[in-house]
């Protein structure tokens, strides 16, 4: 199977020289992405494919659920690397409908070290209870918590030090949240786009 892989990928840069022979030459010289994507690691969820984005145009994290905890040095080094040295204009947070890391973190089964990642997912369900138990059925009720999940990293993401500080200097930096559907391959915009600090209040 690795040999098949390998094979893919002779076929993949072949076909990348064959419309741009100087594709990779420029993709060595220097990467100037304008976006961060911070996903969930679900292989169903390619990120460069959904936007139809060549490598070095997209700058990508990702994670089991999509989360962006302020406590997490993997994702904070990520976070300063774009902002500060990338200079992205867009921080796209990319949660999924049906994502197993939400669902597992409510389900009440335990599974070790993950079970600690997907806290603040819990503390989500947690705060949101009365809205998510007003809603008939558990996949919806789970979708729900998918894009309040989402809401509340954009909302990290947005207050992080990196960002305000970014914001404070005069640069141009947009938070959004958005959700993938992999039954039909489209992007759902939950409209929370956060752009200064003074918009954080109503993601509370």
């Amino acid at each position: 199977m690795l040999e098949d892989l390998k094979a893919n990928n002779r076929r993949w840069a072949a076909a990348k020289l064959a419309v741009d022979p100087g594709f990779f030459e420029r993709l060595a010289g220097q990467q100037t992405p304008e976006y961060l994507w911070i996903g969930c690691s679900d292989s169903r969820v390619p990120a460069n494919d959904i936007v139809g984005l060549d490598p070095g145009e997209l700058f990508v994290h990702r994670n089991v659920a999509n989360l962006a905890p302020p406590q997490d040095a993997n994702y904070l080094s990520v976070l300063q690397f774009a902002v500060d040295v990338l200079k992205v204009k867009h921080i796209m947070v990319v949660g999924h409908y049906g994502c197993g890391g939400v669902a597992a973190a409510v389900d009440g089964k335990r599974r070790g070290l993950v079970d600690h990642w997907l806290h603040p997912i819990r503390e989500t369900a947690t705060r949101c209870r009365h809205e998510l138990e007003a809603i008939p059925g558990e996949t919806d009720r789970l979708n729900r918590l998918c894009e309040l999940n989402v809401i509340a990293q954009v909302r990290n993401v947005a207050s992080d030090v990196f960002v305000q500080d970014a914001w404070a200097r005069g640069q141009k930096i947009s938070v959004h949240g958005w959700i993938y559907t992999i039954a039909d391959g489209l992007v759902t915009d939950l409209a929370v786009t956060t752009s200064n600090a003074a918009e954080l209040d109503r993601l509370a």
